[in-house]
């Protein structure tokens, strides 16, 4: 059975060895060390932040140094102030001739990277002091939770369904994906998966006896997750439809090349993180187009959703596969101005049924 995220990993440990290419040797030695408990994306991602580094080190601190001749040495002499230097040259700065601009997320990410860095060679007695931990996160701005309100998660099922509103050619073409898009949808804002464990779902994780499936967590785990019926039912057709278009050799069928995967393109294969995010963004726009609905805010549409009912932050974390609380808060923080308007009238200053007794004085001004 083909496995997404087998694949995924074959291509990401490549993408690591290319950039490794590029970079000092303690890069290696941190890649290596840290591999054992961390999965490969995230490792990816802190080698492409520490190159950044290394490149701005080579520009400001050790001029005429290439980055591929840095060492562990160097890294001692990092004080906090290079630090802050290298997170305010990140608003805007240029790596192999390409210009970048780094927004409040993108600095936090870049200083969480350094900060694993110097913490791993610091442990190691490497270096004599860890320097990041005299340096400040950057601070965030909380932006505020985009989500679909309760109408227009019916709406975004309805136009999936019919294509109804859909520009001339998105309209011709989606009898082909109605029913995928829709399954694909449903399960989304049924049960708050990210777009790679929906994705990477194949059809033996289904099962339909207890309505659950099999999900691959970020950073690797499996759990068992599971769907109402409503969801069930839009899966089932869904599946029939899919069989159908392999028995009967229709032309969309004949293109069909990977029988593993629960979801298709129109090619035929496993369909890509990619063409889920425009699968998304099609009904979305016409369904509410002052929105920017991704699949990441059909999670958090979920979430909410599942906090209005059940009120209980950690189901809401452990259905979402988030190892921090705090992480859920933001899926359902844009509730706080329902939740203060809600509680106006618990709290009573006196009891409107019982007038105040003629004995009840008022305090004396102070």
């Amino acid at each position: 059975m083909s496995s997404y995220f087998d694949e995924r990993n074959e291509k990401t440990l490549a993408a690591i060895s290319d950039i490794l290419e590029t970079m000092p040797d303690f890069a290696r030695e941190f890649n290596v060390g840290i591999s054992m408990r961390t999965m490969p994306l995230t490792r990816l991602g802190y080698l492409r932040d520490i190159r950044v580094f290394c490149d701005y080190l080579t520009k400001r601190k050790f001029k005429g140094t290439f980055i591929v001749d840095l060492t562990v040495e160097h890294l001692a002499q990092v004080t906090p102030t290079d630090v802050e230097a290298f997170i305010d040259y990140l608003s805007s700065y240029t790596i192999d001739g390409k210009k970048h601009s780094c927004k409040e997320h993108a600095k936090e990410r870049k200083v969480s990277s350094l900060r694993a860095m110097f913490k791993y060679f610091y442990k190691r007695e490497r270096i004599d002091q860890d320097v990041m931990t005299k340096v400040d996160t950057p601070k965030i701005h909380l932006k505020p939770i985009v989500r679909l309100d309760v109408n227009e998660v019916a709406d975004i099922l309805d136009e999936a369904e019919s294509g109804e509103n859909l520009p001339g050619r998105q309209k011709s073409f989606h009898d082909a994906t109605a029913v995928r898009d829709e399954a694909m949808l449903s399960l989304f804002l049924g049960t708050g998966i990210r777009i790679s464990e929906c994705v990477g779902l194949n059809r033996t994780d289904i099962n339909f006896e207890d309505n659950s499936f099999v999900v691959t967590r970020k950073g690797g785990n499996t759990s068992i997750l599971y769907f109402s019926e409503e969801v069930a039912d839009a899966l089932r057709k869904y599946l029939d439809w899919l069989d159908n278009q392999i028995t009967e050799g229709t032309p969309f069928g004949k293109r069909i090349y990977d029988r593993d995967a629960l979801f298709i393109s129109n090619k035929g294969g496993r369909i890509t993180p990619r063409a889920v995010q425009m699968m998304v963004k099609k009904y979305a726009k016409v369904i509410t187009p002052f929105k920017k609905i991704t699949p990441h805010k059909l999670r958090s549409t979920y979430g909410t959703n599942l906090y209005h009912e059940t009120h209980d932050i950690f189901v809401v974390a452990d259905v979402l596969g988030h190892k921090d609380v705090n992480t859920t808060r933001k899926h359902y923080a844009a509730m706080s101005e329902d939740i203060r308007r809600d509680v106006v009238n618990k709290v009573k200053l006196r009891d409107k049924d019982e007038p105040p007794s003629d004995t009840d004085t008022p305090d004396e001004e102070q």
